[in-house]
């Protein structure tokens, strides 16, 4: 199995409990790491035999037009699942960092998802 790791994605989502966390999208930092064969696209350098990054991060800039979540836990779940339907990597991780706590550097919450 091989990786591919989209590291501290800068997004700008609403996300928070109360309302006026919401109010405006904040930023956070997504990191994706996506498991998968790509074996064949090592060998014919195509593309196709492979997910395209690039694809994923113009998908994950784009995700939170006209979203909001309450929960870190829940947004990280979403974009998960978004990725396991779209990209249809074997595996996924997920783990967003938000900026909310003076006293902390981030609070991050982070996720697995795999085919069964």
């Amino acid at each position: 199995m091989s990786r591919i790791a989209i590291v501290d994605l800068e997004v700008f989502y609403c996300v928070g409990v109360p309302d006026e966390e919401r109010a405006q999208p904040q930023r956070l930092l997504l990191t994706v790491e996506l498991n998968l064969d790509f074996e064949s696209a090592s060998v014919s350098d195509r593309i196709e035999k492979t997910i395209d990054y690039h694809e994923i991060v113009q998908d994950l800039l784009a995700y939170g037009e006209g979203r909001s979540w309450k929960l870190l836990e829940k947004l990280v779940a979403n974009v998960a699942d978004r990725i396991m339907t779209q990209y249809r990597p074997q595996s996924v991780a997920v783990e967003a960092k938000k900026f909310v706590i003076p006293q902390a550097r981030y609070v991050s919450v982070a996720v697995s998802r795999s085919r069964r």
